[in-house]
C-alpha cells in the first residue's frame, strides 16, 4: 500500500489568513513550518489514486505530488475519486475545485452525502460542470480497486455548523477510514477528527499497520487557554493528544506506526523545535509532515 500525506493542518491551514498567533506568526517567519489542510492520497492500483478529503488546498496539493499529475493524455488524470470522512467545509470545499472533470467519484457515508447535497448543494452547483457519482461508504468493505478497499468506522454524530438541526443523530457523520490491501492484509486507519474512541476504533487501530489520527490540540484546555474558543478540545469535537482524556496513551502500546495530523495553529507541535516532539518520540509517536510518503 502506497500513501502520500498531502496536508496536516486543521481548518484554516498554517498560517491561517486572519491569525497572528505564535503558530501562524512562526509559519510566516519560517516557511518550512507551513502546513496545508489535512488530506491524504492513496494508490488504489497502477495509475489510480484516491484523495481522502478534498481541502481548499487541493489544487496545490495535486501540483506538489507528481504521482497525481495528469497525463499522458491531455485530460487524463490519475485521480480516481475523493473519499470523505465527514462533511466539514475544510474537508469538502476542494470538491468544487475539481469541477473541470467530466465526472467525479465521491465516496461518503449517507449523512455526509445528504448534507453536501442539501447544504452547499454540491450536485446542483457542480451539475452544469461535472457529473458527481456518489458511492456509499459504510462498515462493509467497499472496493476502490483491485488493490484497495475502504471501511468506515463511525466515531461521532458531530455535524458541521451549516447542517446543525438537520438529519438524525448518526455516528456516521464522522468516521475513521480503514484502508486495506486485500492481497497483503496491510491496513491504515486515517481519523483526522475524533470526538470519541469507540470499541470498533480500538479494534481497528490494534489490527492496523499504520495509524494517522486527530492531533488538533495538544491538551484539553488549549482552545480556552489560547483564547480561540470558550470550549475545551473535547467540547469542540477533538480528543486531545495529552492527558487522561488524550489519545497518546491509547496509541502508545500499538504495533503500528502512529502519527498525528490535523494540527491546529495553536498546537505547539507546529514548532519543530518544541520539546513536545520528544515527548511523542519517547512514546513511539510522531507528528506527520506534509509530503510524507508511507509504504506499507
Amino acid at each position: 500500500m502506497l500513501l502520500q500525506v498531502l496536508g496536516t493542518a486543521a481548518g484554516g491551514g498554517l498560517p491561517q489568513w486572519n491569525c497572528a498567533c505564535p503558530g501562524c506568526a512562526g509559519a510566516r517567519a519560517h516557511p518550512e513550518r507551513r502546513r496545508r489542510h489535512a488530506s491524504l492520497a492513496v494508490r488504489a492500483d497502477a495509475g489510480r489514486w484516491y484523495i481522502v478529503n478534498a481541502t481548499p488546498d487541493i489544487g496545490d496539493q495535486i501540483e506538489d505530488t507528481p504521482a497525481l499529475h495528469p497525463g499522458p493524455g491531455a485530460r487524463q488524470t490519475p485521480v480516481a475519486g475523493v473519499v470523505l470522512t465527514d462533511a466539514e467545509l475544510d474537508h469538502t470545499l476542494g470538491v468544487a475545485r475539481l469541477r473541470e472533470a467530466d465526472s467525479l467519484e465521491l465516496v461518503a457515508t449517507a449523512p455526509v452525502r445528504e448534507a453536501l447535497r442539501t447544504g452547499p448543494r454540491l450536485d446542483a452547483v457542480l451539475g452544469p460542470y461535472a457529473v458527481l457519482n456518489w458511492r456509499e461508504l459504510g462498515t462493509a468493505p467497499l472496493p476502490l480497486g483491485p488493490e484497495l478497499e475502504a471501511v468506515a468506522v463511525p466515531v461521532a454524530a458531530k455535524r458541521p455548523r451549516y447542517a446543525v438541526g438537520t438529519g438524525a443523530d448518526d455516528p456516521h457523520w464522522v468516521v475513521a477510514l480503514v484502508l486495506r490491501e486485500p492481497a497483503t492484509g496491510k491496513s491504515l486507519v486515517y481519523a483526522p477528527a475524533l470526538a470519541a474512541w469507540p470499541d470498533a476504533l480500538r479494534e481497528a487501530v490494534e489490527a492496523a499497520d499504520c495509524v494517522i489520527v486527530d492531533g488538533t490540540f495538544w491538551d484539553e484546555d488549549e482552545p480556552v487557554r489560547t483564547g480561540i474558543s470558550t470550549r475545551t478540545a473535547s467540547g469542540m469535537g477533538h480528543l486531545p493528544i495529552d492527558g487522561s482524556a488524550g489519545t497518546a496513551h491509547r496509541l502508545a502500546g500499538l504495533r503500528a506506526r502512529r502519527l498525528y495530523t490535523h494540527l491546529n495553529n495553536t498546537n505547539p507541535l507546529t514548532d519543530p523545535a518544541d520539546d513536545r516532539h520528544k515527548q511523542l518520540a519517547d512514546r513511539g509517536l510522531e507528528a506527520a509532515a506534509d509530503g510524507m510518503v508511507i509504504e506499507l
